[in-house]
Parts: structure tokens; C-alpha cells; sequence
């Protein structure tokens, strides 16, 4: 026996230390790839670790490996794709990390010598702009520097494909833009000769619209051939983005070279437009415009001093995460791509924490597959279930709701920046609308910002799909259209600063969710909503539309909360409990639209029926975890009915509801003129003071937790 014992316990401490082992490798612009990955001896790539460690899993499984990134910038000019063989475990993720809070950028872009920005000397470029602006325009020679991809300008806006940008330009990591009149601001569109062909309406012909202008700026304009117009055509939920196929000065008219989903109206005061891309509007600091013909970018520098310039290249997601798990990205800059920033579908545990993510032209973050995008602007259609894009998705969920996106479950987008992207800061999807089954995807502590530079409505800050998904603790603000879209089952959106958001456009919401009763279950608890809305749209904080059912709307704060903070368009068994409403002129608007004007849809066999038969709503585990809709359409389909309203505060508030009685049910709540306790009202602490009178007037009012919403320490 003791011939064997010695051995088998050297075998035994063998095989403690190579499941404690712990390598490191280091990266760094100044190393090489044939180097050893040492601190003194680095690697020069990511992708380079990225291989040394897949190759020594193989032999130790259970290691724990972490790679550091010296400062610098690394440029992906294709994406650096993590699988199955690159996972770690849950007890040993795999780190990339910068090392020692080195300025990591990870970049889809390049950087611009200052020698190579000169002056406009080109007479024929000098008369097309204003002369206030001739010696201070600067231009740089790309097709000099071997840049020859400037990308495409694309139509962008409502039911259309994500598509990428085209080259863009930042100077000190703030995005530039392409040259516009107005400036800053859109001009009504003048008398609709031809509102062109509706797609929304069945008719495919791509006809183009032809409208009237009222000024006279398009005289500057005759030189262009590549100029675009951009505005609210029909709807103040429906921007869009089109090119001219003809300028008329004579009769000042524009007609387009595309079609917009609604077609061309005008007489409302969101029925507006601007033009951009044109040479000849180069006028203040911060725009440009790029001769694709000639290859030379011109650019009015920014008032500050430009400490950098760099341009946009890559079109693919910078880093993609593709059913590959326990792995984790660190303290790192990622930045500055023409689409995403990073992609991640199946696998769990993946990690993108205490990142800087801007300047994308699509969205920061995206999790879960996309479809293929559609060949021509439809509301609605079928495609492909596609990685690495979003293309079609929303146009699809419209006609295949439990759509399974395989986006993984366990990820984290944790303490991040997210900021100047084009489209939208994150689209969160995971779980399984058929078997409930919850995805727990989560972005957490993150603040998102400045996210639609390109299109302003539907692409919000967080849109957010599929089960069981989970926004908490992040703010986000300064957006034109919704902060939060959501679709799917069981989300939980809580403790969130959600602020300066719709601040253009009409019947738009800061959430908004809609037109399907078998998304249920949501919760939306312990945010704070404030400065919401514009001055000429009805703009929502919550908005339930079009039948919208089954929320839970708790402890939240809602301060000059838009023109209604709540809307319920005709839905059932929407819940608001324990939550303060603060200087709104009204809190709550319900009507019963599903028994008038949008009333086919709860008809048999019609748009309500076919999504509840989609998620078998009679069958578990659906039937178990909803009761309520079981019987949707033996309970007098299209009254609203079980909204119910108690126990909350209303302070300064000119009307609760405008809905009839019978639409909800309104139990006790409490009617305050002034400051009712607050910890600060001027300082908008909402927080009621152990003292305050709410609380014995209203007993079963609860105290929230002012100091946990939004944004906690990083």
C-alpha cells in the first residue's frame, strides 16, 4: 500500500496546482506577435492572446487566465470573434482587461495626421461656400492617404433595416456632422403634390414624394448631386431619412428618390424637414462633407483646440460573441465603427463591464441574432434569422412576435458609458416567449445618452425583447424619441433615471410597449421619470398602446412627466401602485380605442387573436403564469377593464384621469397642493421625510428608496 500512496498524493497536489494555475499575457501596440506575452515581451494584437490562450485551455480547462492591454489604439478592421473554445468557467472567466487603468481604445477607426490637414485652395470649392467660412473650411486628401471605402449614405427612419453609417468624422471623440440647413432645427414641409407610395398601405410601386419648400435656400443648392432630407413626413413617430431625385427652383419643389412608410403630409407641426449632405451648407463649426468622387473630406474644425481626428472604417461589430461564455471585457474604450459595437448571441456569462462604448454607427451593444434585412421598405414581412445584424428585426417581430432571437442568457452590460451612436444605445434580447423560459440578460449601472444621431425614433436607448430581461440602476437621457422599447414577457426595468427623453416628435412614449395582449407580466418599479416631452406632441413617460396589457407600475417617480405621464390605449389589468406624480398637468389618460377606431383587432381570427394563439395562451405554461388572458375573448374584448390606480400620490397635478370610470378601477390615493415632505423639492429629491403627512393620510403608501435609483457607484 504505501508504494502506492506516494504517488497517487503527488498526483493529488499536481493536480490542485494546475487548477490554481494562473497565467497572464500582455498585450501592447509596442510588442510583437512572436514574442512570449510576457509583461517585458507583449503581444502585439488581441486576437494573438486570444489564440495562445485557446490553445493552453486545451491542456489546463480549469486555468485562469487574464490577458491586460497597454494603453493605446488597437484597430479591428474585422471582427475579433470569440466561439465555444475561447469560453472559460464560472469559477475562472476569461479577463481582458487594460492594465492598470491604461486608456485601452479598441477601434474600428483611423487616425488622421495633422500634417496632412490643409487648407481649401480649389476656387470651384471656395465659390460653393459661404464666404464668411473660405479660410476657415480645411480639407484632407484621403484618396492621398489610401482611404478609398467612404461607405454609403443610406435612407434611415421608421420600418426601415438598420443599415451601417457611411464614413463619419470625429474630432476629440465627439461625432462631427455631415453638413445640414438648418442648422439646428427643421422647417415645415410646404403644400403635398404627391405623398408617393405608402408602403404601410400595400403599395410597393417606390414612388417617391414631391412636395413644395417655402424658402429660398435651395438656390445654393443646384450644384449638389447627392443631397438628402430628413424630418417627420407623416406621423411624429416616424422619422425617415430620404435622398432628392430632383430639385425644382422654379416651382420649389423637392421630389424624393425614396418612398416613406406613411407617405408625405403636411399642416401639422411636426410634419417638418432639414437637408444635409451638401458641400455648400458647410457653415459652422463641426460640419463637413465628403467628395466621394475626388476623395477629399472637408471639414469646418470644431471651436475647441482638435486634439484629434479620426474617421470611421470598419462596417462589422468589433468584437462578436458567438455561443461562447465566461468571458469577460474590462476598463476598455470601444469605439468609433460604422455599425456595432459588439455582438453576442448564444452562450451565457458574458461580460462587458466599466466600458466606454460611442461613436458607432448603429448601436453600442447588440444581443441576439437579427434578420436579414428586408429588399424594400414593408411594415411588416418574413425573413431570415441572421447572425451578426439587426437588419429587419422589428418589421419581423410584427409579424412573428416569439420570435426565439438565441441570444444566450446571464449576459451583463455592467457600468458603462454609452454614448454618440446612431442608432440606439443597446438591443437586449434572451429567452423563450413559448416556454417562458427567462433569458436574465441585464444592463446594469450604465449611463446612455446622445444615441440617436442618425435616426430619432424606435431606436431607443434600450430596446429590450424575448423574457425575463433586466434594466436596472442606469440613466439615460438626452434622446428624441423613446429611452426604453419593449417587447416580450416578464422584463423588469427598475431603479433608472430616465430623463430629457422624447424631445421631439408626437405620441411617443419614454416607454413605450404595444398592440399585442400576450406581453405580460412586465414590471416597471422604482424609476424616476422627469422632464419628459416638447413643446408641440403628446408625449408620454409609460405608454401602453394600442391594447397593451398586463404591467405592473410601482414605486416610480414621475416629475413634469410629459403632456399624459400614462397612457393605457384600451388595454386590460395594467397596474399603478405606490408611485408619485409631481407637477403633471395629466397623470392619466385611458380610453377604449379597441371598442372604436382600432376595434378589427380584437375580432376573431384577426391581429389579437393570432399573437395569443402564437404563445398557445390556453396552455401552459402560458395559461398557468397569466389566467387573466385565458378568456380574453369571452371577456367583453376591447373594454378596458382591471386597470387599477391606488395608493398613490398625486402633488400639483391639474387631473388624474380623463378616461370614464368604468375603464379603470380607481381606488385610494392621495391629492396633495405643495410640498408634501419632500427631503428637497427645489433639488428634486423626492424622497418623503419620515415626518411627512403622506404618510398618515394614505397608510398604505410605502417609502421609496429615492437613493437607489439611478446610476450607483461604478
Amino acid at each position: 500500500m504505501f508504494k502506492f500512496s506516494i504517488p497517487i498524493f503527488l498526483l493529488f497536489l499536481f493536480n490542485i496546482s494546475l487548477a490554481q494555475e494562473k497565467t497572464s499575457y500582455y498585450v501592447s501596440v509596442l510588442g510583437k506577435d512572436s514574442n512570449k506575452g510576457s509583461l517585458s515581451e507583449p503581444f502585439a494584437t488581441i486576437q494573438k492572446a486570444q489564440r495562445v490562450v485557446r490553445e493552453k485551455k486545451k491542456n489546463n480547462s480549469n486555468g485562469i487566465f487574464s490577458i491586460f492591454i497597454r494603453q493605446g489604439r488597437y484597430f479591428v478592421d474585422s471582427s475579433i470573434v470569440f466561439d465555444s473554445s475561447d469560453s472559460g468557467t464560472k469559477e475562472n472567466p476569461i479577463v481582458y482587461s487594460a492594465y492598470q487603468n491604461e486608456e485601452v481604445h479598441i477601434t474600428g477607426g483611423v487616425s488622421i495626421p495633422f500634417a496632412k490637414v490643409t487648407s481649401v485652395t480649389d476656387t470651384k470649392i471656395l465659390k460653393l461656400l459661404d464666404p464668411s467660412v473660405r479660410k476657415k473650411v480645411k480639407q484632407i486628401n484621403l484618396k492621398a492617404l489610401g482611404i478609398k471605402n467612404y461607405g454609403t449614405i443610406f435612407p434611415k427612419g421608421f420600418g426601415r433595416s438598420y443599415t451601417v453609417s457611411s464614413m463619419e468624422l470625429f474630432c476629440n471623440q465627439q461625432a462631427m456632422k455631415l453638413s445640414r440647413w438648418p442648422n439646428d432645427s427643421l422647417v415645415p414641409i410646404g403644400k403635398v403634390l404627391d405623398g408617393g407610395s405608402i408602403p404601410r398601405n400595400g403599395d410597393f410601386s417606390q414612388r417617391g414624394g414631391v412636395f413644395k419648400y417655402n424658402t429660398d435656400r435651395p438656390l445654393r443648392w443646384t450644384h449638389s448631386k447627392d443631397f438628402w432630407i430628413s424630418g417627420f413626413f407623416k406621423y411624429g413617430y416616424a422619422d425617415d431619412a430620404v435622398q432628392i431625385a430632383k430639385l425644382d427652383t422654379v416651382n420649389k419643389t423637392f421630389t424624393t428618390k425614396q418612398e416613406s412608410m406613411y407617405g408625405f403630409e403636411s399642416g401639422k407641426i411636426f410634419q417638418r424637414w432639414y437637408a444635409f449632405n451638401l458641400l455648400e451648407e458647410i457653415d459652422v463649426p463641426g460640419e463637413y462633407y465628403m467628395d466621394r468622387k475626388e476623395g477629399i473630406l472637408y471639414f469646418y474644425p470644431p471651436n475647441e483646440k482638435v486634439e484629434t481626428i479620426e474617421l470611421s472604417l470598419t462596417e462589422q461589430p468589433l468584437l462578436v460573441f458567438e455561443n461562447a461564455s465566461y468571458i469577460q471585457f474590462e476598463k476598455m474604450i470601444i469605439e468609433c465603427g460604422r455599425g456595432m459595437g459588439v455582438y453576442i448571441e448564444r452562450g451565457n456569462n458574458i461580460v462587458i463591464n466599466n466600458c466606454e462604448l460611442l461613436n458607432f454607427g448603429m448601436m453600442a451593444v447588440s444581443i441576439g441574432k437579427g434578420i436579414e434585412a428586408f429588399d424594400q421598405l414593408k411594415f411588416t414581412g418574413t425573413g431570415k434569422l441572421t447572425s451578426r445584424v439587426v437588419g429587419s428585426l422589428y418589421s419581423y417581430l410584427y409579424n412573428d412576435p416569439v420570435l426565439n432571437r438565441e441570444a444566450g442568457n446571464n449576459h451583463i452590460i455592467s457600468n458603462c458609458n454609452i454614448h454618440n451612436t446612431g442608432s440606439g444605445g443597446v438591443i437586449l434580447g434572451g429567452g423563450n416567449r413559448l416556454t417562458l423560459e427567462k433569458g436574465n440578460n441585464l444592463v446594469y449601472n450604465c449611463t446612455i445618452y446622445d444615441f440617436n444621431r442618425l435616426e430619432r425614433s424606435y431606436k431607443a436607448g434600450i430596446n429590450i425583447d424575448g423574457v425575463g430581461n433586466i434594466i436596472r440602476n442606469c440613466e439615460i437621457y438626452n434622446c428624441p424619441g423613446s429611452a426604453v422599447l419593449l417587447h416580450g414577457n416578464d422584463h423588469l426595468i427598475e431603479y433608472n433615471n430616465i430623463h430629457d427623453a422624447v424631445k421631439d416628435g408626437d405620441d411617443m412614449g419614454a416607454i413605450y410597449y404595444g398592440r399585442d395582449p400576450s406581453e405580460l407580466g412586465n414590471k416597471i418599479q422604482y424609476n424616476f421619470f422627469h422632464h419628459l416631452g416638447n413643446p408641440h406632441g403628446s408625449i408620454m413617460a409609460v405608454y401602453h398602446d394600442d391594447g397593451a396589457c398586463g404591467t405592473e407600475v410601482t414605486g416610480n417617480i414621475f416629475y413634469k412627466a410629459g403632456s399624459k405621464a400614462v397612457m393605457i390605449g384600451g388595454g386590460n389589468d395594467n397596474v399603478y401602485r405606490n408611485n408619485i406624480f409631481i407637477d403633471c398637468p395629466l397623470a392619466f389618460h385611458i380610453d377604449n380605442r379597441l371598442m372604436g377606431w382600432a376595434k378589427s383587432f380584437v375580432k376573431r381570427d384577426d391581429l389579437f387573436e393570432k399573437r395569443l394563439q402564437m404563445v398557445n395562451y390556453q396552455q401552459p405554461p402560458f395559461s398557468n403564469a397569466y389566467p387573466s388572458v385565458v378568456n380574453y375573448f369571452e371577456d367583453k374584448p376591447g373594454q378596458p377593464k382591471r386597470n387599477f390606480i391606488e395608493d398613490n400620490l398625486f402633488v400639483n397635478v391639474k387631473m388624474l384621469t380623463n378616461g370614464r370610470a368604468e375603464y379603470s378601477n380607481i381606488g385610494r390615493n392621495l391629492t396633495l397642493c405643495g410640498d408634501p415632505g419632500f427631503v428637497d423639492f427645489e433639488k428634486m429629491n423626492f424622497e418623503l421625510l419620515p415626518s411627512s403627512e403622506v404618510f398618515k393620510l394614505l397608510p398604505a403608501f410605502k417609502k421609496i428608496d429615492f437613493q437607489r435609483i439611478g446610476v450607483q457607484k461604478k
